[in-house]
């Protein structure tokens, strides 16, 4: 009964002082509202690293040509250096310990059409362990397998975007588009992939939807390279068995293609795996801060409690003291003022979860930074404010209760 009645009391206090109770929770309110907002940017951009690397193979390694000049180009060609090859491939998967697939993929930007409708697009020839060494699952049909590979079938894979633009009403599957001077056949379309929006080593930022894949050996055949002097192929994926193995593998991998091309650097290694783990400890830091800046803001709101927990206490000296004369206890004052100070907290606490909510909600919508709520950081914005409230309504409780009734009766 008592905790009731110090609950509607509490109640009471802030409807009777609306303007003042609001501003001594507004520290609370940014506070939680800040907590929320800022681990649900970190988890969504922990979400982003983790699907953007899973793109790439976080047990992969990936050996891309240079982007060189013209110039350099020559330059490189005049001293032996071929280019990435599929004999480098090859050397790979035979020497280094712990390989367990090895993909060659290459490239050239063109137009791919169909009836009317066009789009610029990546066309990449892939070997058949290309799909197993990747994030990638066919939402429609198959993918490049051995056989479109060793026949050197005129088919390819769509990614979502080409597919979305060139047959919006139509099933895909079974038709004909045109590449350069090429006609394939649509075997497959992609399921709708994450934007690689930065630019990795020499993995330009582009938009994974608008590739399209076709049998390296077709390709190989069948397309001409943008520039004669660039590689025969424009990249190297190795999958090894253990991620624990990547440094090593990644070190022999160079020395190799480095023999290869006569000590030419013509080419870059990328270790997704290395880069996930470089990218989480800056997101630490970065939600360090954030969670500092959301601290002070708590610790204000808790200062602001205080302040005004002891205003409340100095109005109402008279009141406490009628109290202890006809047989308060020290216990019921102190408990009576820490519920008003847990009562500010958590009223504080709601208002700024949903505050936070809402500011995850309104970054989604109108930038391009993805969030993510999670339960546990409601629970701890929330739990934060009502410690806040708690430690910060004490002191003033305690002086409530330490007050002498004869004093506090005659105090005006």
């Amino acid at each position: 009964m008592q905790f009731d009645e110090n609950v509607r009391l509490a109640l009471s206090g802030l409807t009777d002082h609306k303007f003042r109770s609001f501003l001594t929770m507004l520290g609370i309110i940014f506070g939680v509202a800040s907590v929320i907002a800022m681990l649900s940017i970190g988890e969504g951009a922990k979400r982003e690293a983790i699907a953007k690397y899973q793109d790439l193979g976080v047990n992969n390694i990936i050996v891309r040509e240079k982007t060189l000049s013209e110039n350099e180009l020559e330059e490189v060609r005049a001293k032996f250096s071929q280019g990435l090859s599929l004999q480098d491939a090859a050397v790979i998967k035979d020497i280094v310990p712990g390989v367990e697939r090895v993909a060659s993929q290459a490239e050239i930007n063109t137009d791919v059409k169909y009836t009317d409708k066009s789009i610029k697009s990546t066309i990449i020839g892939v070997s058949p362990e290309f799909l197993n060494m990747m994030n990638y699952k066919a939402q429609k049909g198959e993918f490049i397998n051995e056989n479109h590979y060793n026949q050197k079938l005129k088919v390819c894979v769509l990614g979502a975007g080409v597919a979305n633009h060139l047959f919006q009403y139509e099933d895909p599957i079974g038709k004909m588009v045109k590449v350069e001077d090429q006609w394939l056949e649509v075997i497959g379309v992609l399921e709708s992939k994450t934007l690689f929006t930065e630019t990795v080593g020499e993995l330009a930022a582009r938009d994974l939807n608008t590739d399209v894949y076709t049998p390296l050996s077709t390709f190989l055949n069948r397309f001409t390279r943008e520039n004669l002097l660039s590689s025969q192929i424009q990249q190297i994926t190795v999958q090894v068995d253990n991620s624990n193995r990547l440094l090593e593998a990644s070190k022999l991998i160079n020395e190799i293609v480095k023999r290869h091309h006569f000590n030419n650097d013509d080419y870059s290694i990328v270790i997704p795996f290395e880069l996930l783990k470089q990218e989480e400890k800056e997101r630490q830091i970065y939600n360090f801060l954030l969670g500092a800046i959301a601290a002070i803001s708590l610790i204000v709101g808790g200062i602001g409690i205080m302040n005004i927990m002891l205003a409340t206490v100095m109005e109402r000296t008279r009141e406490i003291g009628i109290r202890r004369a006809i047989g308060a206890r020290k216990a019921d004052i102190m408990s009576q003022f820490v519920t008003e100070a847990i009562v500010i907290s958590i009223t504080g606490g709601i208002i700024g979860v949903l505050l936070g909510v809402t500011l995850s909600l309104t970054v989604t919508l109108f930038t391009d930074i993805s969030t993510y709520i999670k339960a546990y950081s409601i629970l701890i914005a929330f739990a934060f404010s009502v410690i806040v409230g708690i430690s910060f309504g004490y002191l003033p409780a305690k002086n409530a209760a330490n007050l002498k009734p004869v004093d506090s009766i005659r105090y005006e």
